[in-house]
């Protein structure tokens, strides 16, 4: 944890002393360093076709098993499903997972968690915007079509299906680009941190409880149904019950709409995450 925690600390301070765009910062990652990685990590990947399916469905399980879980939750607390659900539901799998599972079991795991997050960013991407809009217009259908990050994913397995040599050159270029995506990653959300104010509430000590023991529930449920093991057992369980992502902060301000709720989830959560890591860490190594 501690290479993360200095790099996100380091885009904390840095916005203190010079103010940054966290909406610039995050699509220039989001847009360019993470499609990169996603890319070329999908068709340099030696995991097979069973383990990224086994690791492809359960991050669309758990995603599926959270939100019903986030939806019984904001019903019983008379919450706003707009606000509330998406923290909740989407964990930070991208911009602290990867470089979280690179450091911890190399780039075989970080593969893993790229293939859950990619997942991710498919629901977080469609479904988590019907959520946070009610809705959704044509032409914000298409920009979600136009997204990099999808892009990629799409591209990264039809270049791994097909008989297409990818040039060297390209290889070695989007290999260089990809490296700074997790540095880059947790910088931002540093900075993101840092532009973010908290509101204490009842609401907000049940969501982050049950962002934390509801994602490490369901992590270990899937986990079990599928039968997973070794890395791909501590992937699914370490990352459901990692803090909400980023990027249910930032969207809805994109569309114009309050991110309070969600930029508290943000903050708290990744605080906490210096404890509810290193324990979800310890549970799956145990409890396998």
């Amino acid at each position: 944890m501690l290479p993360i925690l200095l790099v996100t600390l380091g885009g904390y301070l840095l916005c203190s002393i010079k103010p940054i765009n966290i909406e610039d910062l995050v699509r220039i990652v989001a847009d360019f360093f993470l499609p990169a990685l996603i890319f070329i990590s999908i068709v340099e990947s030696s995991l097979s076709s069973d383990i990224i399916a086994d690791i492809a469905f359960s991050s669309a399980l758990v995603f599926f098993l959270l939100l019903a879980l986030a939806f019984i939750w904001a019903k019983l607390s008379k919450s706003e499903i707009q606000s509330t659900v998406p923290p909740l539901v989407f964990m930070n799998s991208g911009f602290l997972g990867i470089p979280l599972m690179k450091l911890y079991g190399g780039i075989p795991m970080m593969n893993l968690i790229l293939i859950f997050d990619q997942v991710q960013g498919i629901f977080m991407f469609t479904l988590g915007i019907l959520i946070i809009t009610k809705g959704l217009k044509r032409g914000n259908a298409f920009s979600i079509l136009r997204s990099p990050i999808l892009i990629a994913v799409a591209l990264g397995f039809l270049v791994k299906a097909l008989p297409i040599t990818v040039p060297m050159a390209l290889v070695h270029t989007l290999s260089f680009a990809g490296e700074a995506a997790s540095p880059l990653a947790a910088f931002s959300l540093g900075v993101s941190l840092k532009n973010t104010k908290i509101t204490f509430s009842f609401k907000l000590v049940s969501a982050l409880l049950l962002r934390f023991f509801g994602g490490l529930g369901v992590g270990f449920l899937v986990s079990h149904l599928l039968g997973l093991q070794g890395p791909s057992h501590t992937v699914v369980v370490v990352a459901s019950a990692l803090p909400s992502a980023v990027f249910t902060s930032v969207l809805p301000l994109r569309w114009g709409l309050s991110n309070q709720f969600a930029s508290s989830m943000v903050l708290l959560s990744t605080l906490l995450g210096v404890v509810t890591i290193p324990i979800s860490f310890a549970l799956a190594g145990i409890l396998i």
